[in-house]
């Protein structure tokens, strides 16, 4: 689920050490969250498989600046910049970490609780501007529902209550929001891009209240325009953080 990725943890908190708002080992601690371990390979200074701890040291020494996260599906690469061979490994995920200075990118897999990281060389993508996102993000908000109240196929299943609920915990401050050294408005947008990716993921499972494949079809459309809205904004709000003379 991409409202916990390890990639959007691993790009705040990069981000938050690089600026010195943090030390490697504190990042270190809140990008592996729950998981069990992680493991970062293809390091040129660290031939085996490294920790956390070590990988951001060695990432920092090799001259890294800044962190980006991409969220790519296939039509849509945001976050992506070459060259094809990360490009690839990025879509085939659904998410990693470009990390500039460094010319390096990293792409996780998912190995139950635990993460593997594979470094591979990646360009930096142009900076995301948030205020768009955002504002893109709204209006695909009110778009997806007015298409749903149109098409009457908003109805949410009663087994679906819970997931509602854990839904609305997102980004409340219970260890969830984005690294110290983010402005509010790039934390808010975040929260909102993280709810509307769980709606989404959640109203994707099935066909909902649509009764013709027609409207199926134009709710599925809906839902999946609020998704790459959702993407974009979240990609944007885990950039780099301004500094506070540009804010």
């Amino acid at each position: 689920m991409l409202t916990t990725a390890a990639s959007v943890r691993f790009t705040v908190w990069t981000n938050a050490m690089l600026t010195s708002a943090c030390d490697p080992d504190t990042a270190a601690r809140k990008i592996l969250g729950d998981d069990v371990g992680h493991h970062v390979a293809g390091l040129a200074a660290h031939p085996a498989p490294a920790t956390l701890p070590v990988a951001l040291n060695l990432l920092r020494t090799a001259g890294a600046t800044e962190a980006y996260l991409a969220l790519p599906v296939p039509g849509d690469p945001i976050g992506l910049a070459g060259p094809t061979a990360f490009n690839e490994a990025a879509l085939e995920s659904g998410e990693a970490v470009v990390v500039a200075g460094a010319s390096v990118g990293l792409v996780p897999a998912y190995v139950g609780p635990a993460v593997q990281w594979t470094v591979m060389p990646a360009s930096t993508p142009p900076p995301a501007d948030l205020g768009e996102a955002d504002r893109g993000l709204r209006l695909a908000l009110i778009d997806a529902a007015e298409s749903l109240a149109a098409l009457d196929v908003a109805k949410w299943k009663p087994e679906i209550a819970d997931a509602l609920l854990d839904i609305r915990k997102i980004g409340r401050g219970d260890g969830d929001d984005l690294a110290p050294g983010y402005e509010p408005r790039a934390v808010k947008a975040a929260a909102t891009a993280r709810r509307c990716l769980a709606i989404a993921e959640a109203a994707l499972e099935d066909d909902g209240a649509a009764v013709t494949r027609v409207d199926a079809d134009l709710r599925r459309r809906a839902v999946l325009d609020l998704a790459a809205a959702a993407r974009r904004a979240l990609v944007a709000a885990c950039g780099p953080p301004l500094p506070d003379l540009l804010r």
